[in-house]
């Protein structure tokens, strides 16, 4: 796995634009500046996140979300750990 998010995430599991195993790792998300927390999607080439509104739920029972467009740039609040493809860690071993 590389060190760069990709272009588009979503948080649903029902969505196909999905992935578990980038999501966790703790994917960051801040717009035109600010940290989000509350993203429920993004795309970085178009410039948009989704957040909820509220807690209005569609018919579906899924959050109601509003498009926003700005400066997307999604970052990894966490480093790859040894088992999702980071390099083995050199140094101290217990003996």
């Amino acid at each position: 796995m590389t060190d760069t998010p990709p272009d588009r995430l979503s948080v649903n599991p029902r969505s196909p634009l999905y992935d578990a195993e980038v999501l966790q790792r703790d994917v960051g998300i801040r717009f035109n500046g600010a940290e989000k927390h509350n993203v429920e999607e993004y795309c970085v080439s178009e410039g948009w996140i989704k957040v909820a509104a509220g807690r209005s739920l569609d018919r579906k029972g899924n959050p109601m979300t509003l498009k926003l467009k700005g400066i997307v740039e999604p970052y990894f609040k966490r480093a790859a750990t040894e088992g999702e493809g980071a390099p083995e860690a050199e140094g101290d071993t217990e003996g």
